[in-house]
Order: C-alpha cells, then structure tokens, then sequence
C-alpha cells in the first residue's frame, strides 16, 4: 500500500505482463525500423558524408552551442525557483481557510493552466510595452513561463499537502502548535520530501518551454541552433546535435528523478544501522 503506483493502477497479472512484453518487443522494433529507414535516407542523400559533420568537431562550434546551452539553463533555473515559489503560496492560497483568498488563487490557476504559454509570451512581448512595461530579452521569456509554471506547481503542491495523512497536522495540533506553525513544521517537509519526484519531472518540461524563447530571440539553445543552421547551411546536422543536447539534459533530469523517487525523495540514500539486541534487562517479563 505504500507504494505510489498502486494509487494509480494495479498491479498486472501473468497475462498482463505478458502483453506488455510483447508490446514492448513491437515497440522497440518499430523505432529501430523507424531510425534504419531514416539512417538510409540520411545516407542516400549525401547527409552523413564526413564533410558535413566536420565543423561540428571544432570548438568554435561547441563553445557557440555550449554557451546557448547555458543560458537554456541558466532560464529554467530562474523559472523553476520563482515558480516553485509562486506556486507554494497559491497551494497555500487554495487550502487557505479564508474565502477570498482561495477564490483568487484558484482562479489564477484555473486560468494559467488554460492559456497556452506562446500566448503569454506574446502579450509579454506586444502588449505589456505598450503600458511601459518593456522587459530584457530574458526577462520577456522568463516571466510568461513563471506565469503558466507557477499554475502547474500550485497544483502539485496542492496535491501533496492534500495527500498527507490528516493524523500529521493533527498531531501537531495535538502538541499546542497553531495552524501556520502545523503548516510550516510539520507538513510541508513531509509533503516536499514526497513531490521531490514530481517536482523534477515538471522541471523537464519547464526546460523544454525555454524553446519558445526565439519568440523574443533570446539565444537560448533552439534559437541559436537556428542561427547556426542558416549560417552554415547544415540544417539536419545541426538539429541532430540540438536534439542530443535536450536529449543528455532531459534524461539526467529523468534519471534523477527516478533515484529520487526510488529513494522517497532523499538526495542521499541512508545508512542501516544495525540494531542492538536487547539486553535482558529490556526483555518482557513473564506474565503469570
């Protein structure tokens, strides 16, 4: 019953487990088929020719690509903290026992999470100017994704602190703390520790977000990987090399969040201390 993914199905049987091997083999083949056909084109077409690859194996190139690589994260990193902040209090704003505050901050959800992000980004860019709020390049990206992000991470937070048994804040209240002491010391580490996971997995797609930044033509790595496309005039070479670059970050980005949530949200796995045996003194006496 602990386990989180018996909440959301259960556990298949000997018939099940069968058809998802089987539909995994297919699975697999279909791609590898899927990439030999496109190898083969690629080839056929004069495209993997040692010629074409070659400036992509001299660091005038890499530096380019490295360099837009980091302002790609050095953007999500700015969107993920002040996102994850936003975000906590709107959680916070929808649990909150007044009625205001939990009609304004489900309403900046509801409405967030609807309107799609290029949207933002273009009132960010057209309109706002036009009422003296002229931001940076950056900040033109920044602040559309913190906007529709903070929306999504409202809810995770939501759900967290919601899924928390009810026994946590109870037990607080039982030692004579008041509610926003309950809040601050008891149930959110617990329910943080928990949404470490899902906390991740959201920042994956915040990263892949940080693509409509050539809306603003703020040189993040897609907006630079066209750049240097039209001046190199290697498009498929280089949107495979932009492709691996999102491919590496993405899947560290998984992979840590499969060690967190292996882990139960611990950074660090803890060490077993073995236990003592008891002394005889510990032992239960023997009841007449």
């Amino acid at each position: 019953m602990n386990d989180p993914q018996r909440l959301l199905f259960d556990e298949p049987g000997p018939r099940g487990r069968r058809r998802i091997r089987i539909a995994t083999v297919l699975g697999v083949l279909a791609i590898a088929a899927g990439l030999a056909v496109a190898i083969h084109q690629f080839a056929a077409h004069g495209e993997l020719a040692a010629d074409r690859w070659r400036p992509f194996g001299t660091w005038p190139i890499w530096r380019y690509l490295l360099i837009a690589l980091w302002a790609t994260l050095r953007a999500a990193a700015v969107t993920t903290v002040l996102s994850a902040v936003l975000g906590l209090l709107l959680a916070l704003g929808r649990l909150s026992r007044r009625r205001s505050l939990r009609l304004l901050a489900g309403a900046y959800v509801e409405i967030f999470r609807t309107v799609p992000v290029l949207l933002l980004i273009y009132v960010t860019l057209f309109a706002l100017p036009a009422y003296g709020l002229n931001f940076s390049l950056f900040w033109k990206l920044v602040v559309p994704l913190v906007v529709a992000n903070s929306a999504a991470f409202a809810e995770i937070f939501r759900a967290g602190i919601r899924a928390l048994d009810r026994g946590q804040a109870e037990a607080g209240q039982a030692i004579g703390l008041r509610p926003a002491q309950v809040m601050r010391l008891v149930v959110l580490p617990q329910a943080l520790v928990k949404l470490a996971p899902s906390l991740v997995s959201q920042l994956v797609g915040l990263l892949k977000d940080t693509s409509l930044g050539f809306v603003v033509s703020f040189t993040e790595l897609l907006y630079s990987g066209q750049v240097l496309a039209s001046y190199t005039h290697l498009l498929i070479q280089t949107y495979l090399v932009v492709a691996v670059l999102y491919l590496v970050v993405n899947a560290s980005l998984s992979k840590f969040a499969r060690v967190l949530q292996a882990r139960n949200g611990r950074l660090f796995g803890r060490r077993r201390t073995p236990t003592a045996p008891p002394r005889p003194d510990d032992r239960a006496l023997p009841t007449r």
